[in-house]
């Protein structure tokens, strides 16, 4: 038991994305045109209005309207990129499509990563955006320690598009499944991103890069990535556009009331359905029970 208590519970997953926005309306065209995502609910909060988007009973991103706010510092601690998850080759395909054909998008790669294939673009306002795949479990490699084996390989989105994209499913990305796949993080130092989101929130490091550090629940290859390539060395955050809240979904109260054993000495919050706590950046993160609607989103 005294090792469970160390580690978060193995069917753990992420939840919506929260983004201070400058361009509510704009911003949520731009989701809406490359993710199929829909308004589901907003409220206003003084001077913000917080608007959830998803899908019919499945929120994927918070918005909240910021705009006095700078924008984005590339250089700061806060996010990498959200990566949404799809189930097949051919959804990824027809959402890769939507999004390479939006004139606001800017395309910044693509990568074959072993564990998954990834495409990666920049919205509006300067956060990343990954669309992925899983490959099979089956066909995971692991190093000699028990990392997962992960590589960044050129990946040809024309070939990808040729091969899998199919425009029944184009016609129909309204419907296709998508979750919050993982959430990369930019911090200031990796060893102190490790002392937060291992050794507190609980999540079992996976592997590690020059300069990163990917973790998981349950033998994932990551739910939460930290890098300091651009941000080494960063302080705790100014306010800015960008990311807001970071969700992640625990099956259990006993999860939490582990998570508050592991947060001894941080501060936290306890509503008892979610606890809340910040990075050593500033940066906001919930862990809550399951079945978090619009309504508490909202008033997060």
């Amino acid at each position: 038991m005294a090792l469970l208590e160390k580690t978060i519970n193995q069917n753990t997953f992420m939840d919506a994305v929260s983004l201070r926005v400058g361009d509510l309306e704009g911003m949520s065209s731009y989701y809406s045109n490359i993710l199929s995502l829909q308004p589901l609910e907003e409220k206003v909060h003084g001077k913000e209005v917080h608007r959830v988007l998803g899908r019919p009973g499945t929120p994927l991103l918070r918005l909240i309207s910021t705009p006095g706010l700078p924008a984005v510092d590339p250089r700061q601690a806060g996010l990498y990129h959200t990566a949404f998850l799809f189930d097949t080759k051919e959804s990824l395909a027809a959402t890769v499509y939507r999004a390479a054909h939006e004139p606001r998008s800017r395309f910044v790669g693509s990568s074959d990563h072993l564990v998954s294939e990834a495409f990666y673009f920049t919205d509006p306002e300067g956060n990343g955006i990954e669309l992925y795949v899983d490959r099979p479990r089956s066909e995971w490699l692991y190093a000699g320690n028990g990392d997962v084996r992960m590589d960044t390989i050129y990946l040809d989105p024309n070939k990808y598009l040729q091969t899998y994209l199919s425009e029944t499913v184009l016609n129909n990305t309204s419907i296709l499944p998508a979750s919050i796949g993982h959430v990369h993080l930019q911090v200031g130092n990796t060893e102190q991103a490790r002392q937060f989101y291992v050794d507190k929130i609980g999540f079992e490091a996976t592997t590690s890069v020059a300069g990163a550090l990917f973790a998981s629940a349950g033998g994932y290859h990551h739910h939460v990535a930290m890098n300091s390539w651009h941000s080494a060395g960063a302080g705790p955050r100014a306010a800015t556009l960008g990311l807001a809240d970071v969700a992640i979904v625990v099956p259990e109260r006993e999860d939490l009331d582990m998570l508050v054993n592991r947060l001894k000495g941080t501060e936290f919050s306890d509503n008892g359905t979610s606890v809340t706590t910040l990075d050593p950046w500033g940066t906001h993160v919930t862990v809550s029970l399951p079945g978090v609607d619009t309504d508490e989103l909202l008033n997060r």
